[in-house]
């Protein structure tokens, strides 16, 4: 009977089979998929109300969201798997002071980096490698979305924390609503109100602000086992979450520091056309990551409770599964993304135009990674669920800094364009062997 009670309260606690482990990550992929979704169109509102320079000054600033999504996704991943672990141990009290001392820490995060960046923006952004043409359009995105900075790092949170607390469907329904406000408000701002890039990023801002808003009405409100109470300030909960969702942060100042080289690499090759380019295939890339991402994420807080609880058997059932999904749906989404590439890069550019012409090529090359990156994704979000922060850090760091950045700049000397869009398969072929290495011998040695 109290058995049944805990699981009624914490739906984290049920035995998972396949059906039910995909009900519970459904809405979090869905939550996902339609983040990328309102992503891409942001960008090709972007691309055809303004233009394809204004495009490229977008990717051009990526670095700083880059950053500001990575730290937050660092306190929600890591303190995450440390909260679920809480709760499997039955620490709910506990687990409530350290969500809310997480969500502080946060807020205080967004506020810093707000200040920095809007005091040092000029120098940042040509640092980043604006061109004179792309300076203004830069400066004009960057300027509005620190002022939200803040409420990007609580939506990234709350989408985290939603799920651990057993509501990945309430995730979704903010995930969405964000996503439509952000759609409609950025076609109001760019053609209506004529206001550019600016209002593309005003656009944003204020889809941040609906789940950030509404995920703290929630857990203010939450009769349930996780909610806001009184914190308990201990740095030692900082420092754990951190060092256990180290990798997320990693793998977002690779994507950041790989984003800037290819926008040196294309500028270089093909001007900003060939940064235009290279946009519209990294933000199609992150559109048919987001399935892989939203199912890993689904995903962890049961691997995480699981392992609080000691259920090795059930944790194994729960690995199997997630192995056999993301081989199936590896598959899949290349067969789409071969067959629809060249349709995407039209929707960005007019066919017929240089940025059209660089971009489909691309699509014939780039496709071949989303084969393989499903299991690194699926395998940095399993050890950092199991608190094993250094195996995920190495995974995120080799597949998109180390190996990206070394086929980047050798490759593009023997096939020019073409070695830029090699350097990402060919990363997520060879880290997908390291992955498969450390989950075998996670499987073999029952649990880590």
């Amino acid at each position: 009977m109290m058995n049944q009670k805990r699981i009624t309260e914490n739906p984290l606690a049920q035995e998972f089979d396949f059906r039910l482990l995909l009900q519970f990550a459904f809405p979090t992929i869905v939550m996902m998929v339609f983040m990328g979704l309102y992503t891409i169109v942001d960008t090709v509102f972007v691309s055809r109300f303004v233009n394809t320079d204004a495009l490229s000054a977008m990717n051009i600033v990526c670095p700083v969201i880059n950053l500001t999504v990575g730290l937050g996704t660092m306190l929600a991943t890591g303190g995450s798997a440390i909260i679920a672990r809480e709760m499997g141990e039955g620490r709910e009290i506990r687990a409530s002071q350290d969500f809310t001392w997480i969500i502080c820490a946060g807020v205080g995060l967004g506020l810093l980096i707000s200040l920095v960046g809007v005091l040092f923006i000029e120098p940042l952004i040509r640092g980043l490698g604006a061109s004179r043409r792309l300076f203004p359009y830069c400066r004009e995105y960057l300027m509005m979305i620190l002022f939200f900075t803040p409420a990007s790092i609580l939506q990234v949170l709350f989408q985290n924390f939603l799920v651990t607390a057993g509501r990945p469907g309430f995730g979704m329904v903010l995930s969405v609503g964000a996503g439509a406000a952000n759609l409609l408000l950025d076609y109001l701002f760019m053609v209506p109100l004529q206001l550019g890039i600016r209002g593309a990023a005003l656009g944003t801002g204020i889809g941040y602000l609906i789940p950030g808003l509404a995920g703290f009405f929630f857990f203010a409100g939450n009769n349930g086992s996780l909610k806001f109470c009184i914190p308990k300030p201990e740095f030692s909960v900082l420092v754990k979450s951190c060092s256990n969702g180290f990798s997320e942060l990693v793998s977002q100042m690779a994507t950041a520091v790989t984003t800037f080289c290819f926008n040196l690499v294309m500028m270089r090759l093909l001007s900003e056309n060939g940064v235009a380019a290279i946009t519209i295939m990294i933000y199609t890339g992150f559109l048919l990551n987001t399935l892989y991402i939203g199912f890993s994420m689904g995903v962890a807080p049961i691997v995480s409770y699981q392992y609080g609880q000691r259920n090795y058997k059930g944790l194994k059932k729960v690995f199997k599964i997630c192995i056999s999904f993301i081989a199936v749906v590896s598959v899949i989404i290349f067969v789409l993304s071969m067959a629809f590439g060249t349709p995407l890069a039209g929707i960005f550019s007019m066919p017929g135009t240089q940025v059209y012409d660089i971009a489909r090529k691309g699509f014939l090359i780039f496709p071949f990674s989303f084969l393989f990156c499903g299991i690194n994704i699926f395998a940095s979000a399993f050890f950092t669920a199991l608190s094993n922060g250094r195996v995920s850090a190495l995974i995120s760091v080799l597949r998109s800094f180390v190996w990206i950045l070394f086929f980047l700049f050798t490759l593009p000397l023997l096939w020019k364009e073409t070695g830029v869009w090699l350097a990402v398969p060919l990363s997520e072929l060879v880290t997908m062997f390291i992955s498969s290495v450390f989950l075998w011998k996670h499987w073999k040695g029952n649990t880590g």
